[in-house]
């Protein structure tokens, strides 16, 4: 490794992104409803949620997330192609399937595991890109 960088901004953007990408995700335009069922959750019981405490610590995690994705792609070869390469080697290939054993040993369904495992990969793999292209 000749030289190590992190862009801040970058990492910042990439926590930003976990909360648009989950909005979207798991919005009634793509899995909402799936999600919910599957969660065997009602809209009152969403409706109950501590709003700065989920979001809050989600954008927190997010943020530890993309920093550890960036230290791992610090090398100053990493382009866009080998940050969504590694964003989605990482999302699919260790968080995803970690996250498909527990559900399995939860006694989750399918539709459960490709929902929540589909989102893991795609941020993933979008961090990654995003860091990969925003290099300076």
């Amino acid at each position: 490794m000749d030289q190590f960088y992190i862009n801040h901004w970058a990492v910042l953007v990439c926590a930003i992104a976990n909360l648009a990408l989950g909005a979207l995700w798991y919005s009634p335009l793509l899995f909402y409803k799936a999600w919910k069922t599957e969660n065997g959750l009602s809209d009152e019981e969403l409706k109950n949620i501590n709003p700065l405490k989920v979001y809050g610590l989600t954008f927190l995690f997010a943020l530890i997330m993309s920093y550890n994705l960036a230290f791992f792609l610090g090398d100053d070869k990493t382009d866009m192609a080998w940050g969504a390469t590694a964003g989605f080697l990482t999302g699919f290939g260790f968080a995803g399937l970690i996250f498909a054993v527990v559900a399995l040993f939860e006694r989750r369904s399918w539709r459960y595991i490709l929902i929540n495992g589909g989102y893991i990969t795609v941020y993933f793999t979008l961090i990654g890109l995003i860091l990969g292209a925003w290099r300076s």
